[in-house]
């Protein structure tokens, strides 16, 4: 990613960054986020959903859920940080910056999707807010267990 960064803005060094600002970004994790894969975790075993693996570290691009038997990924994208065009937004400090990440983010995601589909597994992608209210989350499971119905199991 650096490299890329580097060949789109130049120079990624952040020499004047807010001490506060640099704090919060450190804090935000790729992994267990309350709002996105406990939330989906939680309501899995609620509806007695299971199989699924948590970030499965021989399927590419590690996804939140990958049930094996069915072959189906589950991944479930930050608003913010993959570029949500219903609630994410571009930061006003830094745009070029942001803007080039999102990009690269979503352009790896359809990558990811587009390689994982060839070889035969079913990608399901939920965006964040999807996983908000109860109604959004029941149809977001709902999603999930008709795609395993579906699947033969292997």
């Amino acid at each position: 990613m650096e490299r890329y960064l580097h060949d789109v803005l130049g120079s990624t060094k952040f020499e004047d960054v807010d001490v506060v600002r640099s704090k919060t970004m450190s804090a935000i994790r790729g992994k267990g986020n309350k709002t996105t894969e406990l939330t989906l975790r939680m309501a899995l075993i609620r509806a007695g959903v299971s199989g699924w693996r948590l970030h499965a570290a021989d399927v590419l691009g590690r996804p939140d859920f990958f049930f094996p038997r069915e072959a189906v990924a589950v991944f479930v994208d930050g608003c913010f940080w993959h570029g949500c065009s219903r609630c994410g937004h571009t930061p006003k400090t830094r745009s070029a910056f942001w803007a080039a990440k999102f990009a690269r983010n979503k352009a790896r995601d359809r990558r990811t999707t587009r390689k994982l589909r060839t070889g035969g597994i079913h990608v399901i992608r939920l965006w964040e807010h999807q996983l908000k209210t109860p109604r959004s989350r029941r149809a977001s499971i709902e999603l999930i267990a008709k795609s395993l119905q579906r699947r033969p199991k292997g």
